[in-house]
């Protein structure tokens, strides 16, 4: 009357009864794709997060659990948070203001939305560029002095680099995660 079934063999309501290969396949991507837009300023982390959860979806949540999700999700709002945190800090370290560093947030994401047209790269010198502007411009408009303006746009840079950095090494743990929920399956 009931049959003794593997639980690997029961058929996955979207695959049906197909292996795990293109869930692992569309994972990898999202993972290859997110660390690829990381430096472009664009939101790879947040790719890599939907990687994970789409491969949890497609594979019934086998091998991602709700720590996986919350895992993954938490990496990507600490490089959000690590990336506004490392614009303030840079422009005040070299001598700009509390509004160098809002100038620095605001002038990044308009550079990088303007940049945007531009193949490849546009949106990342956009960023630089906009985060360098808004931040001398901020605190110009507080300091009147053009060597303080200068020097608070140069730590925006600085602080634009060093958060991408900090957001590729996240993004490397995201997918460290994904891979081995997937090598869990």
């Amino acid at each position: 009357m009931y049959a003794w079934v593997s639980p690997h063999s029961d058929p996955h309501p979207i695959l049906g009864g197909m292996p795990h290969v293109l869930p692992t396949v569309l994972l990898l991507a999202c993972c290859v794709a997110g660390l690829l837009l990381i430096p472009l300023g664009l939101p790879g982390l947040w790719l890599m997060v939907l990687g994970v959860l789409g491969y949890g979806w497609l594979t019934a949540f086998r091998s991602v659990g709700i720590g996986v999700m919350a895992l993954v999700v938490g990496l990507a709002l600490l490089g959000e948070v690590i990336e506004w945190w490392l614009g303030f800090r840079f422009a005040e370290r070299y001598g700009g203001s509390r509004r160098a560093g809002w100038g620095a947030l605001v002038g990044g994401l308009v550079g990088a939305a303007i940049g945007v047209p531009v193949p490849i790269v546009g949106s990342v010198i956009g960023a630089f560029v906009g985060s360098f502007a808004g931040a001398a411009l901020f605190e110009y408009t507080r300091s009147a002095r053009a060597g303080v303006a200068v020097s608070a746009g140069w730590g925006a840079v600085l602080g634009r680099a060093a958060a991408a950095a900090v957001k590729i090494a996240l993004g490397l743990a995201i997918a460290v995660v994904g891979v081995f929920a997937a090598l869990r399956a």
